[in-house]
């Protein structure tokens, strides 16, 4: 019989065997057993062309992806995914002070895909202080943009004029927005 101080190595031994395939966890290949990204076709990856979109703003304004981009003197175009969260506003904050003024050529939108609604969205937007922050926010009421980007929290996308993804990934501290920003034609 397994003495006490034994007991939990082999309950946690007991608890490993259980799950099938973990030593690929455990000795990784470090193969990127993601698919190929094909560039030029209609995706969400970086060098695909972005699907167009519409979306109405909290002020009742539609939106489509492809009237902002083809905006006079738009280079591109930043959509961050959020729900308000903290994590989301420490996001939403670095982009404001440290992106957005920089970058007076691209629009920036939050496509909030949490509250709901258009009117619920305009609360989440006024209750957090985003109201004529410099962001538009739009309402992703079915899912629809968070969908076609495979975003989530803090997904943070960059579109240039020509509809191309150029950077799509979870927001970390702004440098990869700001270069991708920056290398905007």
């Amino acid at each position: 019989m397994a003495s006490v101080k034994t007991r939990p190595l082999w309950v946690l031994l007991f608890l490993m065997a259980g799950c099938g395939g973990m030593m690929d966890d455990i000795a990784p290949s470090g193969a990127d057993k993601r698919p190929a990204v094909t560039c030029g076709i209609t995706g969400p990856d970086v060098c695909q062309i972005a699907t167009d979109f519409t979306l109405t703003d909290t002020l009742g304004n539609i939106v489509t992806l492809s009237s902002v981009i083809s905006s006079p003197g738009v280079r591109g175009t930043v959509i961050y995914f959020t729900m308000w969260c903290p994590v989301c506003d420490m996001h939403m904050s670095n982009m404001r002070s440290t992106v957005l003024p920089n970058y007076p050529d691209v629009r920036f939108f939050l496509v909030d895909y949490v509250s709901g609604s258009v009117v619920n969205a305009r609360n989440a937007e006024l209750s957090n202080g985003y109201a004529g922050s410099g962001f538009t926010v739009l309402a992703d009421t079915t899912l629809a943009v968070l969908d076609l980007f495979h975003g989530t929290m803090g997904t943070t996308v960059v579109i240039d004029r020509a509809g191309i993804v150029r950077l799509n990934e979870d927001y970390k501290d702004g440098a990869r927005l700001r270069a991708s920003l920056s290398a905007l034609p």
